[in-house]
């Protein structure tokens, strides 16, 4: 299953797939059933789990692009199931944290970047051209529409979803739907969460904390406090009041 034309370095089960003129480096490891497309390059200290497809022409595991990186070993980590599509683009960590992560049945779409140190939760779908600058971390199953540009050290929480073309310079609380031109909360990504097996009642709770944190007139570290303090408040809420209080960008409001 490696075409003639492909370039291979390294170790290929039997059960993957490697497509025409691709390019798979000397340090890879490829899980089984592993598909990489035609033209594509796999480089760098990298690991494709089980049933990742590698789309034509996406260069994954390459050297950062940051300025202070100096060659140091840094690896990739790409989990199980995750499709990465055309034109894609990974990056390798730096000296900062030594790798890139991207979880589990993730979809990153046509042109997506992920830069160095970067790390995502299973089930994050990143439509076409989003790009991510070092370090942002994103929760699980949440979702960034096309052409969104992330700041780097941004966090984006889990099951949170925003919406395409919009800029994100500030950490998006989970649960949430963030949208507009700057950034700001319109309310809770109801439609995500009841896809992901949210009961109704857990997703009034998440309805509930939202109003509470963003609609609410006390100051949003008094309000994170006193979620933190009260042992009785409903899981969701002190989900997304431990998400604000480790922010160092702030939150988007």
């Amino acid at each position: 299953m490696i075409h003639s034309t492909a370039v291979v370095q390294c170790r290929v089960p039997d059960s993957a797939s490697i497509g025409p003129f691709a390019v798979v480096g000397p340090e890879v490891v490829l899980g089984e059933r592993v598909v990489i497309d035609s033209h594509a390059v796999v480089a760098g200290v990298t690991t494709l789990g089980d049933d990742v497809k590698v789309g034509p022409g996406a260069v994954i595991g390459t050297s950062p692009q940051d300025l202070k990186f100096a060659g140091e070993r840094t690896t990739l980590e790409v989990g199980a199931r995750t499709v990465i599509r055309e034109m894609a683009n990974i990056n390798c960590g730096t000296i900062a944290t030594g790798k890139t992560v991207v979880g589990e049945d993730c979809f990153l779409m046509a042109f997506s970047h992920v830069a160095h140190d970067c790390i995502i939760g299973d089930g994050v779908i990143l439509a076409n051209s989003v790009n991510l600058a070092g370090h942002v971390e994103i929760g699980k199953k949440a979702i960034i529409g096309g052409v969104v540009p992330v700041h780097q050290f941004t966090r984006i929480g889990e099951y949170s979803m925003i919406g395409g073309g919009f800029r994100v310079s500030r950490d998006v609380a989970p649960f949430t739907l963030a949208g507009g031109e700057p950034l700001r909360m319109i309310g809770i990504n109801k439609l995500g969460l009841r896809r992901n097996g949210f009961s109704n009642e857990e997703i009034a709770l998440a309805v509930d904390s939202f109003r509470y944190f963003f609609k609410s007139s006390e100051t949003m570290a008094s309000k994170v406090l006193a979620v933190l303090s009260d042992t009785t408040e409903n899981e969701l809420k002190r989900r997304m009041a431990e998400f604000i209080s480790a922010s160092s960008r702030g939150v988007t409001i």
